[in-house]
């Protein structure tokens, strides 16, 4: 057990009447060491506490009274207080195998607990998952929860996971949803493994067998420069016409059947077809909208909204998954961080607009650009950065790392005004190659400003 300590507390709250100070080691609740965030927020909402604290080497013991669900008033260090569940599994596919060495140690962290997929939406592929997490689940209603599946044959599932388990873990699925319990799935797509009439049988045996899923995302596999397994490749747009094919037909046919669209591709695979990206109504309300799915859709949808509105249009916010952000002391940190923290200049030029972005995002972008030229009354570029760092198919903005970026600003000579980049390229301040903003804004001939990946983002952005 690593017991939480005590980042802030909050001016007026019961911990600060209680003196309760940042430094603090939380060690117990009501005689109770809870085991994660979870565990700690159901026992801090009773009246009454008695806390038994490490301060500075000393157990002190504190009492709080409060009213019943109020917050203490705490903010803790971490979410998972006693080992968080590693990752047995050794997936060909996984992205950290294709990491370089040097990144940020959080990066390299293999997790498979099902209490970070219920708090932050990562994915559980439940090959760890056992009957008494089942019990906890069901009993607290832990959900929505979100689980790899990857392929329904016993046989490919435990190739694709290089372990055994693989082929048996998904009767935790069946368990799951036969509990009411709401569960979104994921499939990464391995062209040469699972794509075809692998995918065909997988889409058929969800809507047979695991049709109380509330979706399933299905995404192309990512390839870097560092990958060393032969056998893995990326998607041709042959490849990406052949498998959207399968789940559009599947998505009608779970339609028909269960009164869902179930599956749901990703915004990466329309682009690698080159197909329209489908209506707003096929998404569903855009349950999978943080893995990349139906986020270029989404922002059409605010461009036309703005349009119509002769205006901004107001904000619409993507989807977050997980639950951290409803749960006041659950950190984000290395796990859904908080991306920006400020500016590196608040000052917008005179000159064209540049988004700044991945290969992927210039591609539905430029196809908007006269259209947001007219929102926001001002000229607009779009500046693709090409992504030598991981290099293969990496083409998202969200891997933008700040080498790259500071070489594609430095070499820039175009006319510019501002520069506007997605914050989903950073975590508070730093790249993943450990640069910093402010290293990097120094190669940009105007101002570089973070922005939300949306409308609302590119129209404050520009000062509109």
């Amino acid at each position: 057990m690593s017991y939480p300590t005590i980042l802030e507390v909050l001016p007026g709250s019961p911990a600060a009447s209680a003196g309760l100070s940042a430094g603090d080691q939380l060690f117990s609740i009501n005689e109770i060491q809870p085991s994660d965030i979870i565990e700690y927020q159901q026992l801090i909402d009773a009246p009454e506490l008695d806390l038994v604290l490490h301060r500075s080497g000393v157990d002190v013991r504190v009492a709080i009274a409060k009213k019943v669900g109020q917050p203490l008033g705490i903010r803790l260090n971490k979410s998972i207080f006693d080992r968080v569940q590693t990752c047995d599994n050794h997936c060909e596919f996984c992205f950290i195998y294709q990491l370089p060495r040097g990144m940020r140690q959080s990066l390299y962290l293999k997790d498979d607990d099902y209490r970070l997929s219920f708090l932050y939406g990562n994915f559980t592929t439940l090959t760890r998952f056992t009957e008494l997490d089942l019990v906890r689940v069901i009993e607290e209603r832990l959900g929505p929860l979100y689980v790899s599946i990857h392929a329904t044959d016993p046989d490919v599932r435990s190739r694709m996971l290089r372990n055994p388990r693989g082929g048996t873990s998904l009767r935790w699925l069946r368990a799951l949803l036969d509990h009411g319990v709401s569960v979104h799935g994921q499939i990464v797509l391995c062209p040469t493994v699972n794509g075809g009439s692998v995918l065909e049988q997988t889409c058929a045996e969800v809507v047979a067998r695991y049709s109380h899923l509330a979706s399933v995302g299905i995404v192309p596999l990512g390839v870097s420069q560092f990958n060393t397994n032969s056998t893995l490749i990326p998607h041709t747009p042959a490849d990406a016409i052949r498998d959207l094919e399968i789940i559009e037909q599947w998505r009608s046919i779970a339609l028909k059947v269960v009164g869902r669209r179930l599956f749901f591709a990703s915004d990466e695979l329309y682009l690698m077809a080159g197909k329209e990206f489908p209506p707003s109504a096929t998404y569903e309300g855009f349950s999978q909208h943080e893995n990349g799915i139906g986020m270029v859709r989404s922002f059409y949808d605010e461009l036309e909204r703005a349009e119509s509105a002769g205006e901004g249009g107001g904000r619409n916010a993507p989807i977050v998954t997980g639950e951290w952000r409803t749960i006041p002391s659950a950190p984000p940190n290395a796990y859904r961080a908080v991306r920006h923290t400020q500016n590196a200049s608040a000052q917008s030029g005179e000159g064209p607009v540049v988004l700044v972005t991945g290969e992927y995002g210039a591609r539905a972008m430029t196809a908007v650009r006269e259209r947001l030229e007219r929102l926001t009354a001002r000229s607009i570029r779009i500046l693709p950065v090409r992504n030598d760092y991981f290099k293969g198919n990496i083409a998202v903005a969200g891997l933008i790392v700040g080498g790259d970026l500071a070489q594609a600003l430095a070499e820039d000579e175009e006319p510019s005004g501002v520069y506007l980049l997605p914050d989903v390229a950073l975590q508070g301040d730093i790249f993943l190659d450990e640069l910093s903003l402010a290293d990097v804004a120094k190669e940009a001939k105007a101002p570089l400003r973070v922005v939300t990946p949306d409308l609302a983002g590119i129209i404050e952005g520009t000062g509109g």
